[in-house]
């Protein structure tokens, strides 16, 4: 009779080296090389999370770097990029400064440009009011650039004038002194929606805290444009829609949206029909909600790096020289 030995259980196998792992694979140090230049120019981890999903990156995507949302990957992000020592940027609810009067003071030549002409020369009124308001109020920000960089501002100036030339040089003076309000709006929105970037954890988050600031800048816009439209004496219900579609062309181009989009909208209200302007400024103003509830649309804008210049001009970027 043969006696069967019990079998031996195997060793344990050996825990799996924490450092090993970390350094072997470690999806974050991956992403920090493939974002250097965005973490390195960051001045917070706010500007590094927008700029993550001007990236494609969502909350979804932040589970597979072990973060439970955008805003928490780009804190880290932040915090294993060296930096020197930067300012602390406030984060105020209006923004001042010599740069803020510039702009005021842009804001208000319009106006006392076309009133001025209307008093001297009441032939140059409606020219002088289309040409100003349609420099002033859809000014190339952020999104300057591209192929062809002021199609926008052209179709802009297109829409004026046409509206102008429909309804009488009072419309033309009420949209350009719809162009103060309209500054000093789309100003105090962009500050706040900065702010409400900084109290958010989840750029879902985010969304749902902008839109009712969007919506609510559209209101007091609207209100101070009918007012406007009442002291140059334009008919309200052509004046409104205009300087809403103005005052919303303005915003997207000031934070960086695509300009498709715009210049559709822009092009509808030029089709002469009554309920044209409508529709472009409500169809315009749908897509400013979704456009303008990202948290890229409102990171500070920085100058074009090294790459971007070259990439620009078409030259070859050499990255093959370095590593």
């Amino acid at each position: 009779m043969t006696t069967v030995e019990p079998e031996t259980p195997a060793p344990p196998a050996p825990p799996p080296q924490a450092g090993r792992r970390r350094t072997g694979a470690d999806p974050v140090k991956a992403l920090l090389h493939r974002h250097r230049e965005l973490c390195e120019r960051a001045v917070d981890p706010l500007e590094i999370a927008a700029g993550l999903e001007a990236h494609g990156i969502t909350d979804r995507t932040a589970t597979r770097f072990r973060h439970r949302d955008v805003f928490s990957l780009a804190e880290e992000l932040y915090a294993r990029t060296p930096h020197g020592e930067a300012p602390a940027t406030a984060l105020a609810p209006l923004p001042a400064g010599p740069s803020a009067l510039r702009g005021l003071g842009c804001a208000l030549l319009p106006g006392a440009l076309a009133f001025g002409a209307a008093a001297a020369a009441p032939a140059w009124a409606g020219p002088a009011a289309v040409t100003a308001t349609a420099a002033a109020l859809v000014w190339p920000g952020r999104a300057a650039g591209g192929r062809f960089p002021y199609a926008a501002h052209l179709l802009a100036a297109a829409v004026a004038g046409w509206a102008a030339h429909r309804h009488g040089t009072a419309l033309a003076l009420g949209l350009a002194l719809a162009v103060a309000p309209g500054h000093l709006v789309a100003a105090a929105f962009a500050a706040r929606a900065r702010v409400r970037v900084a109290g958010s954890r989840a750029l879902e988050e985010f969304a749902d805290r902008v839109r009712p600031l969007l919506l609510a800048a559209v209101a007091v816009f609207a209100g101070a444009a009918a007012g406007a439209a009442a002291v140059a004496g334009a008919p309200l219900a052509a004046a409104l829609p205009l300087a809403l579609l103005l005052f919303l062309t303005r915003l997207l181009l000031r934070h960086g949206a695509h300009r498709g989009p715009v210049a559709a909208a822009l092009a509808l209200a030029l089709v002469p029909v009554p309920a044209a302007a409508s529709a472009a400024a409500a169809g315009l103003l749908v897509h400013a909600v979704l456009a303008l509830s990202r948290a890229s649309a409102h990171a500070r804008p920085h100058p074009p790096t090294r790459k971007e210049k070259q990439k620009m001009t078409g030259q070859p970027t050499n990255q093959g020289a370095t590593r």
